[in-house]
């Protein structure tokens, strides 16, 4: 079945529908989705190589932009959207106090979140749930965002074949790797 989902999404990575489904999916997952889109950019570079850059700046711009929506979100819907969504991670208590000390590290926070497995929705409904200054927010998210899917691009473009290959091999413990990194990712935010 693992095979199967690699397969498709090699396959879909070849369509023209590719970037508007990577570009969707980053968008999301920058405000609710929790999946992230190196699930798409990773097949994608490696199916197409020759398009690296232009794969890893839609994904950076969609995920930038999707940010902007969770800080919104965080900003003119705390009450209604975002409480309920820092309730699902188990926030909620904590917030009062998070808020006092975020935005003295905000850039920071950003920064992480957005180039770690730290779910960076969390960071980008807080936010705005906060008042970080949005400037500080954006240029932590370009930065960030742009670091981390322009590195995985750049590598994938350098050594696709032989990660291919290793990707190919170890699909199985690969996954599990991933899904570990996601729910730690998830365990991170409820410990905080």
């Amino acid at each position: 079945m693992l095979r199967a989902m690699y397969n498709q999404t090699l396959a879909l990575a070849e369509t023209r529908y590719a970037l508007w489904v990577l570009a969707m999916v980053s968008f999301i997952e920058s405000s609710v989705f929790p999946i992230p889109p190196d699930v798409l950019l990773i097949p994608m570079v490696l199916a197409a190589p020759h398009r690296a850059w232009l794969i890893a700046g839609v994904c950076t711009i969609a995920s930038v932009l999707g940010g902007g929506f969770g800080y919104w979100i965080g900003a003119e819907l705390f009450e209604t959207i975002g409480q309920p969504v820092l309730q699902f991670y188990g926030k909620d208590a904590l917030f009062a106090d998070f808020a006092r000390q975020y935005n003295d590290a905000g850039f920071w926070a950003v920064m992480f979140a957005g180039m770690t497995p730290f779910p960076y929705k969390v960071v980008t409904i807080a936010s705005g749930a906060t008042g970080l200054d949005f400037t500080t927010f954006m240029v932590g998210s370009v930065l960030s965002r742009g670091l981390r899917f322009f590195i995985v691009a750049a590598l994938l473009w350098k050594f696709g074949d032989p990660i291919r290959e290793f990707i190919e091999r170890r699909l199985g413990w690969l996954f599990a790797a991933g899904l570990g990194a996601l729910v730690a990712g998830f365990a991170a935010v409820r410990l905080l």
